[in-house]
């Protein structure tokens, strides 16, 4: 069995963005390491190294980890990629209610890898309350029955972070299915408001946008929710971007009309084939942890390319063991930027979001629950 302790120094460093308190060497061992591992253990991986002009010895001194081949992640909808740790593993989905789904498997070394990560980050943002009850606005699907969609599962471990007093799902369970509750949503901010308790609102931001509409054109009067609420997005906007609304307009409604901060409504990035979390900074820009790297590649040679050139966005990290997703290319088109151009004080890579590449995306959580907004 190949040791992965270096793996886990990694994934257990406590500063989520400072570089100079990785030790040197360990993000190219700890890569080595995951790389022999799913070489020796995960059925076919050997082999797709050696197709692209990669034997496993070369794993050991391989210093430039964008050689490594990366697997598209839209591969994962199409095959089950595991590893002998996933046998009996949680196994999380990409889709909602239809539509072609990534079907990932995470043991309890990968899962608790990612999310350590995210309460760094949550603990870097001074998120982490555990002496404030909050109340929570989950943007996504009301669970029903075993939780295995990616953004629910996320949303319902994004609660531990300060203490739950009560919890609205915007798309409730009604037995067949799920259904967008715009009505039910603005009764719980009015509620929330009255209360008096920070409260949290976590998901897709179609369905915020949605509501913030139809406050304004009902009249419904603008709130302000207590200081020290949240508004932490994840999942985009996917089959809607046709009505995606730009963020800072987005966020500007948000403090009009709930009184949340601008400085306090953040985005997420993050897939279900690639659990790492990029979360904006305060200049709304999503900041690379030291536990990944970010390549952006053009689609025609798959080259890497320079900072501000735009290509498709692949992440290289060593925290999952379950399956070869260490290297992956997403259909996000993006572009990276060194720290410094940002301003917020992190000094790690960022990278910008253009939408998805291609004529035909793949269906995603956020592309199945947006269908039902058009529904509503």
């Amino acid at each position: 069995m190949i040791d992965l302790s270096a793996c886990d120094a990694l994934c257990a460093l406590p500063q989520p963005y400072c570089q100079n308190s990785v030790p040197a060497g360990l993000f190219d061992h700890a890569m080595s390491e995951i790389s022999q591992f799913h070489c020796q253990h995960t059925p076919g991986y050997e082999h797709w190294l050696n197709a692209n002009g990669l034997d496993v010895r070369d794993l050991s001194c391989l210093d430039d980890w964008s050689r490594l081949p990366p697997i598209l992640a839209n591969f994962f909808k199409q095959q089950l990629v595991l590893s002998p740790s996933a046998e009996n593993a949680l196994e999380l989905t990409s889709s909602g209610t239809s539509g072609q789904k990534s079907r990932m498997r995470y043991d309890e070394r990968s899962l608790s890898r990612a999310q350590f990560m995210v309460e760094r980050i949550f603990h870097h943002y001074a998120w982490n309350t555990a002496e404030t009850p909050c109340n929570y606005l989950l943007l996504s699907y009301e669970p029903h029955g075993a939780i295995t969609l990616g953004t629910s599962f996320t949303d319902q471990f994004l609660c531990r972070f300060a203490p739950v007093n009560r919890v609205v799902y915007a798309l409730r369970s009604n037995g067949a299915g799920h259904q967008f509750d715009v009505f039910g949503v603005i009764a719980a901010l009015q509620a929330f408001a009255e209360e008096g308790l920070p409260v949290r609102i976590f998901g897709f931001p179609a369905f915020l946008w949605q509501a913030l509409e139809h406050m304004k054109t009902t009249g419904v009067a603008e709130l302000k929710l207590p200081e020290q609420s949240l508004v932490f997005f994840g999942g985009g906007w996917k089959a809607r971007a046709s009505e995606e609304i730009a963020k800072d307009q987005l966020y500007a409604r948000i403090a009009a009309q709930l009184g949340i901060e601008i400085s306090r409504c953040r985005d997420g990035y993050g897939a279900v084939e690639h659990a790492v979390p990029y979360i904006e900074c305060a200049h709304h820009h999503f900041h690379v942890p030291v536990y990944s790297r970010v390549y952006v590649r053009n689609p025609h040679d798959w080259s890497v390319q320079p900072y501000g050139r735009q290509g498709l966005l692949g992440f290289v990290s060593p925290y999952i063991s379950s399956s070869p997703a260490h290297a992956v290319v997403m259909s996000d088109l993006a572009t990276l930027y060194p720290g410094s151009s940002c301003g917020c004080g992190l000094s790690s890579d960022w990278f910008e979001l253009h939408g998805r590449a291609g004529t035909t995306a793949g269906r995603s959580c956020a592309m199945a629950a947006s269908e039902l907004l058009g529904r509503h």
